[in-house]
């Protein structure tokens, strides 16, 4: 067994590139490795910067053999007169036989000439030799450049190949690249090639070269980093893996170094602050052990600590230039209440088609006052208009014009230093929730009910416009309102019907679209489908959800809670029970091309009993649904078993007599209404 070294080196990569490129260069390479016969295991993967990197500890030293039989043309089209025809010579030349060595053989009712084709295995340094390039060049990344004259497309320009198997090279070109044993390492502090004589020396190689090129320890040395200088100053850096992982791949040779900055900018939000050292310059906060804000960051230089004081003084020195900025910001906005921003919001174009922000938020107070009253929120409507009302006036400040991603934070803050009521700026902080998959919900109902009404004002506006998301494109991240609409409803359980939502929402439109019906409807299947996408995150059956869903339920918290139902009933016997009564109707119904109608006047005893068991389930049933009983109401449904078995004992449903048919057939239909009620049961699957 050998070892295969690949790896591909290239200009900076972007942080978020780097991963995901990782992952792909391995799947590309394994699945190419199998389809090739050539056995592998204990698979590595390296990353940096500047570099992409896969080493295979144990690959076969060849492919293995194939031997296979591989089916050709009819005996009838193979052969005439006993002589092969051109199709039986195309097929053995292309198998790579002879015509004597083709072979027949019986398949079913017919023959057919099969060929016996054995391709010996070729040795894997050649296969790689011609799989590897297509390979490299397969990884996609979120954007493409080319360089000089040069055809390829890549995230950066590659600068270096280095393919070894063992002590080998596997030589192939990329472009204007060839393939070689020469590596690099650390750009300022490694200048010279480095070359690897062998797969084994790779990672020692590079580690000599100021390069540390398993990203996993480079994470682990910067977290440990953190750890040991926080502690030094009393203090502690909190979990944060996304700013983390970025770093971590920013950086060849993590070396952390702690600054300061003065107090006095602590005045400032404490967002603010923390925005401006993770998203600007990627710092790492620093807090006291009650989780507050300290005067210090820690930062990683990608090298050694060599004149480490030069580097904590030159980025305090940043640091301080945008602080400065961010708290001349945070006066200058203070010097007026948040109300007096509202009005500028008129400047500022939420989109052509649907007026300005300032329109915007006058539509939020209509439809969150409509909200407050279905929901019977009165007694707190002073609040949520407030909230609506002031929700998007940090948009026109200094600071968020600087720092958008703190929309809503600084809203926040600003609206408590105005002296508004607490509720209102906590409202304005949760209204924006959820911003991403995994965020925390609004807790408030100020927070509950602006939420919805801003984002729903969105979907009808943009669904109004035509707007309608399709395949992967989505721009104004209609999904993702939908899908923070859904998940505010089923947290909160709150039992409202969705289009009366919509309804609201569209009115605040003051009829500037003629077509409401097709908006509600097209925006209902929507936001269903945004309900599909969270119960199936939830672990429900695929097709408990269809048959749940099918029958257009709007009220969202309802939906949620029969799939519920539906998908542990699944697990009781008496679902059997239920899905075998459905079953033996619906399939005679089904394929029966006779009319249905139920007539009395043809009624037999059995008829009759039959009828009776269904009205008295027709009655029940529906009770239970309203109450949200719906465990009784499956049971309602599977009660009706036993009728359905003695009917069917009792009379022959296709009876030559039109009109009795006719009759049993509308009472088969009758159940099957029934059992619609509750969900579309012909979209069950049953486990066999």
């Amino acid at each position: 067994m050998k070892q295969l070294l690949l790896e591909i080196g290239v200009e900076e990569l972007p942080a978020g590139f780097i991963e995901p490129a990782l992952a792909q260069l391995i799947q590309l390479l394994t699945k190419r490795l199998s389809t090739e016969r050539i056995d592998y295991s204990e698979v590595e993967g390296y990353s940096t910067p500047r570099r992409l990197a896969v080493i295979i500890r144990k690959i076969a030293e060849k492919q293995n053999d194939l031997a296979e039989e591989v089916k050709g043309p009819a005996k009838s089209i193979a052969y005439k007169d006993g002589k092969p025809t051109k199709a039986a010579l195309g097929f053995a030349r292309a198998q790579g036989v002879s015509a004597e060595e083709l072979v027949v053989k019986k398949l079913g009712d017919a023959e057919y000439v099969f060929a016996n084709r054995f391709v010996g295995g070729e040795p894997t340094k050649s296969v790689l030799e011609r799989i590897l390039p297509s390979l490299i060049t397969a990884v996609s990344f979120p954007k493409n450049m080319r360089w000089g004259n040069l055809e390829l497309r890549y995230a950066r320009p590659l600068r270096w190949i280095a393919a070894l198997l063992d002590d080998q090279i596997i030589e192939f070109s990329v472009e204007n690249i060839k393939s070689g044993r020469i590596t690099y390492g650390h750009r300022q502090l490694a200048v010279e090639p480095i070359s690897v004589n062998h797969v084994q020396d790779y990672l020692t190689n590079l580690e000599a070269g100021y390069v540390i090129a398993d990203h996993n320890y480079r994470r682990q040395m910067i977290k440990n980093q953190l750890t040991d200088l926080a502690k030094k100053i009393d203090g502690i850096v909190l979990e944060d893996q996304g700013l983390l992982n970025e770093v971590t791949h920013l950086v060849e040779f993590p070396t952390a170094f702690i600054g300061r900055y003065d107090e006095q900018f602590l005045a400032v939000p404490q967002e603010v602050l923390i925005t401006t050292m993770k998203e600007h310059q990627r710092y790492f906060p620093v807090f006291d052990q009650n989780n507050q804000l300290m005067p210090y960051f820690i930062g990683v230089r990608n090298g050694t600590d060599n004149h480490l004081d030069l580097v904590v003084s030159g980025n305090e020195k940043v640091l301080r230039a945008r602080l400065q900025d961010a708290k001349f910001f945070f006066d200058e906005d203070c010097k007026k209440p948040l109300e007096q921003y509202v009005d500028k919001l008129d400047s500022v174009v939420f989109h052509d088609g649907l007026g300005s922000m300032y329109d915007k938020v006058v539509r939020m107070c209509q439809t969150a006052k409509a909200i407050a009253q279905l929901l019977n929120k009165e007694d707190e409507q002073d609040v949520i208009l407030r909230t609506a009302k002031l929700a998007k006036a940090d948009l026109v400040t200094n600071m968020v014009n600087e720092f958008p991603e703190l929309q809503g934070i600084i809203g926040s803050k600003y609206a408590l230093l105005s002296g508004e009521d607490s509720a209102v700026a906590n409202g304005i902080a949760e209204h924006y929730k959820p911003r991403f998959s995994g965020d925390e919900l609004p807790k408030s109902t100020a927070g509950v009910i602006v939420g919805i009404a801003d984002k729903l004002d969105n979907l009808v506006g943009y669904f109004g416009l035509g707007m309608i998301p399709t395949g992967s494109q989505d721009p104004f991240a209609l999904r993702r309102q939908a899908l923070g609409i859904v998940q505010v409803l089923l947290t909160n359980d709150i039992d409202i019907d969705v289009s009366q939502l919509i309804a609201a929402a569209f009115d605040s439109y003051c009829s500037k679209f003629n077509n409401e019906k097709q908006i509600i409807t097209e925006l209902l299947d929507f936001v269903s489908d945004r309900l599909r996408v969270i119960l199936l995150d939830m672990g429900y059956r695929y097709d408990t959800i269809n048959a749940v869903l099918a029958k257009k339920l709007s009220n969202l918290s309802n939906a949620k809670v029969k799939v519920d139902a539906l998908d542990r009933f699944r697990q009781t016997e008496d679902f059997s029970n239920l899905y075998t009564a459905f079953e033996r109707c619906s399939k005679l119904v089904a394929g029966s091309e006779h009319e249905a109608s139920i007539d009395k006047d043809f009624f037999t005893t059995a008829d009759r009993n039959f009828y009776d068991a269904i009205a008295a389930a027709e009655v029940e049933l529906p009770r239970l649904l309203d109450a949200r009983e719906y465990t009784s109401g499956l049971s309602v449904l599977a009660a009706l078993k036993k009728p359905v078995d003695e009917f069917f004992e009792a009379v022959m449903i296709m009876d030559q007599d039109k009109n009795i048919r006719k009759t049993r057939l509308g009472l088969l239909q009758k159940l099957i209404a029934l059992y619609g009620k509750y969900a579309d049961f012909g979209l069950i699957v049953m486990d066999m």
